[in-house]
C-alpha cells in the first residue's frame, strides 16, 4: 500500500481560467485529496479567482495579468520569500504541469531544498513560440528557458508516444515516462427524454447527423478544416449539425468564417460550458466528435466523448489519434478538408458503423481520472526512491 505523500502540484493556470492543462491540475489535486495523500495547487493569482469554492489549499503567487480574453496570468516567481514558502510546505514531492513560470519558480526552491521533482509536458510550445515571437533571439531565449526548465526535472512525462517529437524540438533529450491523462466526464447513457429536448432547444431535426467540437477556439486546432468539410458537406446537399462548444482567443474570427461559408443554419453556438451535465447532453445528442487537432498532445475531448459513447474523428497519426484502431475504437482522416468531408460521407452513410464504434471507444479507450491520477501517485513513489538513492 503506497504511504501518504504531500504533494505540491503546479500549473501556471487554473480555474478561473479553462484549458486542458486546468483540468488536469483541478483533477489531480481532487483525486489526491480524496484519499491518497495531501495535494497543495500551486498557481499564479488571478483576480477573478474563486478558490474558496475547492475544498483543498490553492498557494497563489504574484502574477501580471496578460492581455487576452480567457483570462491568463503571467506567473512571477522572483521573490526569496516565495521559495522559502514552499520549503516550508515540507512537501514529498512537487509536480509541474508547465515547463514555464511555475517549473521556474520549483527550480529556484530546489536551489534551497532539493525535493523531487516532475514535470509533464502537455503543450506543443513550438507553435506558440513560432507564431507570437517576433525575432529569433527572443525565440532562441524562450527555446532555452523552456529546456532548461524541463532539464530542471528529476523526471518528465508525456500524456502521449507523439508528444516526444514536440520535446525534442525544443531540445530536451533525456528521458520520460508516458502518463496519460484520465477523463472529467463519467460514462454516461444520456436519456432519450434529455436528448430530445436538448434537440428542441436548438431546433435540430430528429433525422439529420449531428458534429460536435469541443474545445478551444483557436484557429491552431484545424477548426478551418472543420469548417471547410461543412462547406464541402453543404454544398453536396448533405443535412446535418454541427454544435461548436467553447470560446477562445479566435472564437469571434471562428464565426465570421462560418458565416462567410453560409453554415449560420448548420451552426449552434454553445459558448463556454462548464456544468458537466450540460457537456454531458451536448456530447449525448452528437454522433460524431470532430477533432482534426495536431497541436494537442492528448485530447482529452476524445476520452470526453467516449464516455457518451459518441466516437471521434481523428487525424491518423495525430497524438489525439494515438491507441485509436480505425473504424474500431474511432475513425481516421488525413489533416484536410476534403479527408474530413469525404470520411464523414462514409461514416454517416452506415449509422450502425458509427453506434457500434461509439460503444467501443466507450469500452475500450476511457480513462477515468481515478485510475490516471492512481497510476501517477504510484510513480511517485518511485521518484521519491529514485531521488532518494542517488542523493544518499
Amino acid at each position: 500500500m503506497n504511504r501518504f505523500l504531500n504533494v505540491g502540484i503546479g500549473t501556471d493556470a487554473f480555474p478561473p481560467t479553462t484549458d486542458g492543462v486546468c483540468a488536469v491540475a483541478l483533477n489531480y489535486a481532487k483525486q489526491i485529496n480524496g484519499g491518497l495523500g495531501r495535494a497543495t495547487v500551486i498557481t499564479p493569482k488571478n483576480r477573478n479567482q474563486l478558490d474558496y469554492k475547492y475544498d483543498f489549499e490553492i498557494f497563489r503567487y504574484k502574477s501580471w495579468r496578460f492581455p487576452s480574453n480567457e483570462g491568463y496570468t503571467i506567473g512571477w516567481p522572483f521573490d526569496e520569500r516565495l521559495h522559502q514558502a514552499i520549503v516550508d510546505m515540507n512537501f514529498d514531492i512537487l509536480h509541474s504541469h508547465c515547463p514555464l513560470a511555475t517549473s521556474y519558480y520549483f527550480r529556484r526552491v530546489n536551489e534551497i531544498k532539493r525535493i523531487p521533482t516532475v514535470l509533464t509536458y502537455h503543450t506543443k510550445y513550438e507553435y506558440d513560440f513560432e507564431k507570437r515571437l517576433p525575432t529569433q533571439p527572443v525565440k532562441d531565449f524562450a527555446y532555452h528557458f523552456l529546456c532548461n526548465n524541463i532539464n530542471a526535472a528529476d523526471e518528465v512525462w508525456v500524456t502521449s508516444k507523439g508528444t516526444v517529437e514536440s520535446l525534442r524540438k525544443v531540445g530536451y533529450e533525456g528521458d520520460y515516462i508516458v502518463m496519460p491523462n484520465g477523463c472529467d466526464l463519467p460514462i454516461t447513457n444520456v436519456p432519450q427524454d434529455d436528448v430530445a429536448m436538448i434537440k428542441r432547444k436548438h431546433n435540430i431535426p430528429d433525422d439529420v447527423p449531428v458534429f460536435i467540437y469541443c474545445g478551444r477556439m483557436i484557429w491552431y486546432k484545424n477548426i478551418r478544416i472543420i469548417l471547410d468539410a461543412c462547406a464541402k458537406l453543404k454544398n453536396d446537399g448533405k443535412q446535418f449539425r454541427l454544435i461548436m462548444l467553447g470560446f477562445g482567443a479566435d472564437f469571434m474570427a471562428i464565426k465570421h468564417y462560418a458565416k462567410k461559408l453560409g453554415l449560420n443554419d448548420y451552426i449552434v453556438w454553445t459558448g463556454k460550458l462548464l456544468d458537466k451535465n450540460e457537456i454531458l447532453g451536448y456530447y449525448g445528442i452528437s454522433d460524431l466528435l470532430l477533432f482534426p487537432s495536431v497541436f494537442d498532445t492528448n485530447g482529452l475531448v476524445v476520452r470526453e466523448a467516449a464516455a457518451c459513447a459518441t466516437p471521434s474523428l481523428l487525424v491518423r497519426g495525430s497524438c489525439a489519434a494515438e491507441g485509436i484502431d480505425d473504424c474500431e475504437t474511432g475513425f481516421l482522416c488525413m489533416e484536410s478538408a476534403h479527408s474530413v468531408a469525404a470520411t464523414i460521407e462514409k461514416i454517416i452513410a452506415n449509422p450502425d458503423l458509427m453506434k457500434r464504434v461509439g460503444k467501443r471507444a466507450q469500452s475500450d479507450i476511457y480513462i477515468s481520472w481515478e485510475d490516471s491520477v492512481s497510476r501517477a501517485f504510484d510513480r511517485y513513489h518511485t521518484v521519491i526512491d529514485n531521488f532518494n538513492s542517488k542523493n544518499n
